[in-house]
């Protein structure tokens, strides 16, 4: 059981769940635009792959493929079952919009303006109800939204190319439809943000749904001390401070409480002025739940010691295939393939492709090995790649091959000595 900080000799209460939870919330903002930016993760539309530490990531890449994703899916089934829905409280970011967009409706349009889905008028304080006001709230709404539109680019192109976008300067790499994309990314922030809100959380949001099937009775909750409900008479400042609108001295295992802690401030601030703890705090363990109310299936549910076991195991194994895919990840990639050539007259001809993997140029020598000089023609033996880049490579075969079947290696390696490889081609001569 965890509670809030109270100290020992005077009762006084610390609690500072609002300031850590808004540093909490900026670091996640950053992080939405680092990670991709940082080449940490991203897709990158132009090669079809996935960019993992700046490095491309092919279905082909199994193990990082599939360490990755147990990797992340163990951590987040974790999280959720120690912490519950605390990502909505503390880093979902369409909370962070709307947490931000009711705070600045209430600085231009008063203390208690409010903006509802319910088809009742916006609320608005009588000596803030001017134009300018008005005026000036869409303006700042639409220019964040403008901001925050751009986010979602960079987890498709590198800062670089999000750059030129912005300028509206000419990149090959920019789809040409990029702007209209863009218009509409602007377009749902921005009703999100001025209409619709946390009415989003309370009523659609379905990841919810995801985060409560791995809530259990011991996750984390707002714990109410009942044994002192003599001091919460009449006082609902704690429902006050709730922006989901619930009453957090009647949580339960499944309702609509994203641990946010505001309801735990706000009564920790009230009490701190009589120099007594408040009824609210942070709680792990089981509830205290009469037993006329306990469900069958919610007793049923797994404790938090045997799914922890399960979880360590499935995170460990998520993190070998991770490191092994990391470790034998490979910066090129080459197929050699038949290659259909118009108006020949045989088909002797192979097509060699090589792959650059990374986001740096490099240079790729081809030997073709197991066949005489005089029995093939190579078009280049030496191949340029700039970043993320492929190109092909002709290989013809000689027509006095005599019959049978010729089996030979195609051998790719980097100028570096750091990587090689070696396809193997077998050959029918008629």
């Amino acid at each position: 059981m965890i509670n809030s900080a109270v100290g020992p000799k005077q009762g006084r209460v610390d609690s500072h769940f609002h300031l850590q939870r808004r540093t909490v919330q900026l670091i996640s903002l950053a992080l939405a635009v680092l990670v991709p930016a940082t080449g940490l993760f991203r897709l990158d539309p132009l090669v079809g792959a996935m960019v993992v530490l700046g490095r491309q990531v092919w279905f082909a890449d199994f193990f990082l493929v599939m360490g990755l994703w147990i990797l992340l899916v163990s951590l987040l089934v974790w999280l959720y079952s120690m912490a519950g829905t605390v990502f909505c409280g503390w880093v979902c970011p369409q909370n962070i919009m709307a947490e931000w967009a009711n705070f600045l409706t209430r600085k231009l349009l008063g203390k208690r303006a409010e903006v509802s889905l319910d088809g009742t008028a916006p609320i608005v304080a009588l000596t803030k109800n001017k134009p300018l006001n008005w005026i000036v709230l869409g303006l700042i709404l639409l220019l964040s939204s403008m901001a925050l539109g751009l986010v979602p680019l960079f987890y498709f192109y590198p800062p670089q190319t999000v750059l030129s976008f912005v300028f509206w300067q000419t990149d090959p790499k920019l789809a040409g439809s990029l702007h209209w994309i863009y218009g509409m990314f602007v377009l749902i922030i921005l009703i999100d943000v001025a209409v619709i809100r946390h009415f989003w959380c309370q009523f659609a949001c379905v990841y919810r749904v995801w985060q409560h099937t791995f809530k259990t009775k011991e996750t984390l909750h707002v714990r109410y001390d009942a044994s002192r409900s003599a001091d919460c008479t009449k006082c609902n400042y704690c429902v006050t401070a709730c922006f989901i609108e619930i009453d957090p001295r009647k949580t339960d295992v499944y309702d609509s409480c994203i641990n946010c802690g505001e309801c735990i401030d706000a009564c920790h601030r009230l009490h701190a002025k009589k120099n007594e703890p408040g009824l609210l705090t942070f709680e792990y363990g089981q509830r205290k739940i009469p037993k006329e109310q306990v469900v069958t299936f919610r007793n049923n549910s797994a404790s938090m010691k045997s799914r922890a076991v399960g979880l360590w195991i499935l995170m460990l194994v998520g993190a070998s295939f991770f490191g092994w895919g990391l470790w034998s990840w490979e910066p090129y990639h080459t197929a050699v393939y038949r290659a259909d050539v118009q108006n020949a007259t045989g088909n002797r001809d192979y097509r060699i492709e090589v792959s650059n993997k990374q986001f740096q140029s490099g240079t790729v020598e081809i030997q073709v090995q197991g066949l005489k000089p005089d029995d093939f023609q190579l078009t280049h033996s030496q191949v340029t790649l700039s970043g993320g880049g492929r190109q092909s490579v002709n290989l013809e075969l000689s027509s006095k091959l005599s019959h049978g079947i010729h089996s030979f290696l195609v051998r790719t390696y980097d100028t570096q000595g750091k990587w090689k490889n070696l396809f193997v081609v077998h050959y029918f001569s008629d």
